[in-house]
């Protein structure tokens, strides 16, 4: 059954707009409160990012929470992951993440985690979605919840992210440049790497509740670049404005994106014998990084875009790593959800133990040219006579060296046309011309 509300992740959308208003949010903390105070009165976290908004959504989630008999612990800002972390060790029935992650600061979402700091499934949202329809009726007045600050949840977090690094050295000698994206972890990552013993030049890390992602952090890394060349740092992270999603960059300022990224810890994990099975990409993952893993001998399979779709078939396969070119990593050995700190402190890890720079492990992968044409159009034409025998023709014409994905968006009447090969302008010219064949096909 489609759902009203939840999307992939969550519910996202322009503040002021619906749902991402107060009203809505009072109905949505009372909704998800009836749902999991069913087993009697819990406790649900509530984290946010540094977006302006946050402030009026987590009072109206907390008083609907509340209304409903559910007590509720504060965490302030922290990145995402964090309150997947915190949602376990605090035992409580679920976390809530205020965020709309790499998105800008004009909008917002809301995010939950289960008691295991998971995702939740897709009965317990249909279930929320469920009581939304109903009449808010709040709990008797000795049975309202109530409301705490976790004031030592950062400091938790710090250690629990210090604790996922296993290197056989610490990172003194290391300079390292750490961009926050003015995000969720502005207070975090850098005192996690400086912790560790490195050398952390900062950058994005003074929210002002406006500038969320604005020119900076993994989806704006040109000053990452410049920040590395100007420090002559080893290397650079940059994270999004939740934390779950990680870019880096080399000495030279070169751009490590998550393909690359996934490929070296799963190399490193291969060569020390802790790699769990194979690895899961998804449909835009570079054709490179699936030769070079097979080349390794390590399995590869891909999943549907999302990294709730990269986590099923994780746990499908009992395997541990997976990950999208975005950069959103999946180390279910060390956590339970997306992390860039952690991810970027597993590639840290192999950098320190192979005594080798990212510059040079990076160069194990060669991604193969890419091209993407949006065409617009009906998705139902990728299903035609004309276009199935385009896509064929292209394919032979790769010979092996490639692959082509015609990707339907789920938000626009767009087909998204890719093809990815071995020879740049060969490349653009199969996809250009298949992108003509998808246009001109009749549904």
């Amino acid at each position: 059954m489609k759902k009203k509300y939840f999307g992939t992740d969550g519910i996202r959308g322009q503040v002021g707009e619906a749902p991402i208003t107060p009203e809505f949010m009072l109905r949505l903390g009372w909704a998800a409160g009836k749902v999991f105070s069913d087993a009697g009165k819990g406790r649900i976290l509530i984290g946010k990012d540094t977006r302006i908004s946050g402030y009026m959504l987590e009072s109206a989630l907390e008083a609907g929470l509340v209304s409903a008999g559910v007590d509720v612990s504060l965490l302030g800002p922290m990145p995402t992951p964090a309150i997947a972390y915190l949602t376990r060790t605090f035992n409580a029935q679920a976390g809530i993440v205020i965020s709309a992650s790499h998105n800008p600061y004009y909008d917002n979402g809301i995010k939950f985690f289960s008691g295991t700091g998971e995702k939740l499934d897709d009965e317990i949202e249909h279930a929320i979605e469920a009581m939304l329809d109903q009449p808010m009726e709040v709990v008797a007045s000795d049975q309202i919840g109530k409301v705490s600050r976790i004031n030592d949840a950062a400091g938790r977090y710090i250690e629990f992210c210090k604790g996922c690094y296993n290197a056989s050295e610490n990172l003194k000698g290391k300079r390292i440049v750490v961009d926050c994206a003015h995000g969720a972890t502005y207070h975090i990552a850098p005192s996690v790497f400086r912790e560790l013993g490195a050398e952390v030049i900062e950058i994005g890390v003074e929210p002002n509740g406006l500038n969320i992602n604005e020119q900076v952090g993994s989806t704006e890394p040109h000053f990452l670049q410049r920040a590395v060349l100007d420090s002559r740092a080893d290397f650079g992270v940059a994270l999004d404005g939740d934390g779950d999603r990680l870019i880096m960059a080399d000495h030279e300022g070169q751009i490590v994106d998550g393909d690359e990224l996934l490929m070296i810890v799963a190399g490193y994990q291969k060569d020390n014998g802790t790699l769990q099975g194979g690895v899961v990409g998804t449909l835009m993952s570079n054709f490179g990084l699936e030769l070079c893993l097979k080349n390794e001998g390590i399995p590869f399979v891909r999943a549907d875009v999302g990294d709730r779709y990269v986590l099923a078939e994780l746990q499908a396969n009992d395997w541990q790593l997976g990950g999208e070119s975005s950069g959103h990593m999946l180390c279910l050995n060390l956590t339970s959800t997306g992390d860039g700190i952690v991810s970027a402190l597993s590639v840290v890890e192999a950098i320190v133990d192979s005594g080798k720079s990212l510059q040079e492990l990076k160069g194990r992968m060669t991604k193969f040219p890419q091209t993407m044409i949006n065409v617009r159009c009906h998705k139902a034409v990728v299903n035609t006579e004309e276009v199935k025998a385009a896509v064929a023709k292209t394919e032979e014409t790769l010979a092996g060296k490639g692959r082509v994905l015609l990707r339907p968006s789920g938000t626009e009447p767009v087909v998204r046309v890719m093809v990815e090969g071995e020879d740049a302008n060969l490349v653009e010219n199969l996809a250009r011309k298949l992108s003509v064949v998808v246009e001109n096909a009749v549904a």
